[in-house]
């Protein structure tokens, strides 16, 4: 039997070149046929195309291949393996130069679309005029810039040029809410979430996949407390602030939604923003629904736009109101969601032009009266004294009334 024609390909390949740490490692097989891979001792595992688990190491190994444009969409294509097909063929249909290397076992590397000199360049460039078939590939630049921003990346104009191009609501309306919600989800656990965002907007795409968000760029807030003053940069600055503070793609999730009730404000109230609090959580709603965002996503961007301004004026709230907060928030449930709402306040306080470093006691403060109150529970009330619904009204009764102590104890210490 001929020796295996096999080679890495793909991120493995970028990512060595780089000097970042492996991740997956993907094998591109010439010459071969899917009897002769299992004949090898391989496992098919491929659905829609020829993919192989090597019988030792479990790593994946997939046929040369090609593909035509059939249909709409991310799905509409028509893929052929064949022992015919040659590397370079199959490099040419990925999307950037920079995953279109490949490297022979022995360490030889395979260039035919100059990738080596995009990193060099710290450049994202399509491949070919096929990269315009699948519209997906301008939600995955916009990952790439997003994941690679902090070493210097950026998209090249005729890439970008070319995404704008694809950003029709044909064709990116052709995208299963499934795959655009993949495709962020990524994103927002990418070192430069916000840049995910910045090329969307730039290639014309977020105004079709987001608009919740593309309506808040050009929307002013008031200068005093918004050096930024635009909502949409204001956004930005906190989804970048919340990488900084998490790494939890929801706290993220939660920092990039929590404004969205500013972009339904009528143009004669500008500046200001009155009930964007609660139009925002339904916003949150609407557009986790549409995208079918993950129910613990929705929650917390829920009560991220519900909530956060609340937090933000924990230092002059009333006890009651403090305890109305918790409530809402579902505090005494759910913790940890509510441990990931603090820190997203705390991005949007970070958030602003010039204000990125300072100090923001708000979220300690409402930690400090959760704790308080959380540390009565229904054993310490009488239950023959109360029942029914006034047993309920009893505990409430008390907790703020240990969030009254935590306020005493501040005053006192101020």
């Amino acid at each position: 039997m001929k020796e295996l024609e096999a080679y890495l390909v793909g991120g493995a390949v970028r990512d060595h070149l780089l000097g970042l740490p492996a991740g997956d490692r993907d094998w591109v097989v010439v010459g071969e046929t899917p009897e002769s891979m299992q004949a090898r001792g391989f496992k098919p595992v491929g659905r829609d195309f020829p993919v192989f688990l090597h019988p030792e190491t479990r790593e994946e190994y997939a046929l040369a291949r090609t593909e035509r444009k059939v249909g709409r969409g991310h799905q509409g294509f028509q893929f052929h393996a064949s022992p015919t097909v040659s590397l370079e063929e199959d490099l040419a249909r990925r999307d950037l130069t920079i995953n279109a290397m490949a490297q022979r076992p022995d360490g030889m590397l395979v260039d035919p679309y100059q990738g080596q000199a995009d990193l060099a360049e710290r450049q994202l460039r399509h491949v070919s005029e096929a990269f315009r078939e699948d519209p997906l590939r301008v939600l995955r630049v916009a990952r790439f810039a997003a994941r690679f921003h902090h070493l210097g990346f950026e998209v090249a104009p005729e890439t970008l040029s070319l995404m704008q191009s694809m950003s029709s609501p044909e064709e990116l309306g052709a995208l299963s809410a499934e795959r655009v919600w993949a495709e962020t989800e990524r994103a927002l656990g990418e070192p430069s979430p916000q840049v995910y965002v910045q090329i969307l907007r730039q290639s014309g795409a977020l105004a079709v996949l987001f608009p919740e968000l593309d309506r808040l760029f050009g929307v002013p807030q008031p200068e005093a407390h918004h050096p930024e003053v635009d909502t949409g940069d204001h956004v930005l600055m906190v989804l970048a602030q919340s990488a900084q503070l998490s790494e939890d793609p929801r706290v993220r999730f939660a920092a990039l939604v929590h404004d969205l009730g500013k972009g339904l404000t009528p143009r004669d109230q500008w500046p200001a923003h009155h009930g964007h609090e609660a139009a925002g959580e339904e916003q949150v709603r609407s557009l986790a629904k549409r995208l079918r965002v993950p129910r613990a996503y929705e929650r917390l961007g829920r009560m991220s736009a519900r909530w956060h301004a609340h937090v933000h004026r924990a230092l002059e709230l009333k006890p009651a109101t403090v305890m109305k907060l918790l409530e809402g928030c579902d505090a005494f449930r759910r913790p940890e969601d509510f441990e990931r709402f603090l820190i997203a306040c705390e991005a949007d306080a970070r958030g602003r032009a010039g204000l990125e470093g300072r100090a923001y006691p708000q979220a300690d403060w409402i930690r400090d009266c959760w704790s308080a109150a959380a540390a009565i529970t229904g054993k310490d009330v009488d239950p023959e004294r109360y029942q029914g619904p006034r047993f309920g009204e009893a505990l409430r009764r008390m907790r703020i009334k240990a969030i009254e102590q935590v306020l005493s104890a501040r005053e006192g210490a101020s």
